[in-house]
């Protein structure tokens, strides 16, 4: 099991988005681990398989094949493992219906991702600062 303050579990399909997410936490200094699941399933099996991993934090896209990101944020929180954990939705979704269902599943934080690189580069370095830094997570 890798050391729950350096953890970082980016869930997203989106090659690009994925490369994105990660050049903007290398930019903002933010030097832990990034493990990708590229799909609902795999995010799923990662957290409450048989060898789960404990992130400090999980970046979770919506659409994602095999189960999709609410899917994915529920198994999340009906696991006793994983019941705890930050999940910060990082989506291109702009429906209303999607934040609505995020939250009443339990996510910690709904955030549009930026179209500008710049922008969300910047979004992502206080993300980050965030959820790695300033944030005390419950003990593992």
């Amino acid at each position: 099991m890798t050391d729950a303050t350096k953890l970082i579990l980016l869930v997203e399909d989106d090659p690009d988005h994925e490369a994105l997410t990660i050049r903007a936490l290398k930019k903002s200094n933010m030097a832990n681990e990034v493990i990708v699941a590229r799909d609902g399933e795999e995010a799923v099996n990662m957290l409450c398989g048989p060898n789960p991993i404990k992130p400090q934090v999980i970046l979770l896209d919506l659409k994602l094949p095999k189960l999709d990101g609410l899917e994915v944020l529920k198994r999340i929180r009906e696991c006793d493992s994983t019941r705890t954990l930050p999940v910060v939705v990082l989506t291109s979704s702009d429906e209303e219906r999607d934040v609505v269902r995020s939250y009443q599943l339990g996510v910690n934080s709904y955030i549009r991702k930026p179209v500008n690189f710049n922008d969300f580069a910047e979004a992502t370095r206080q993300l980050g600062l965030y959820w790695l830094v300033l944030n005390e997570c419950p003990p593992s």
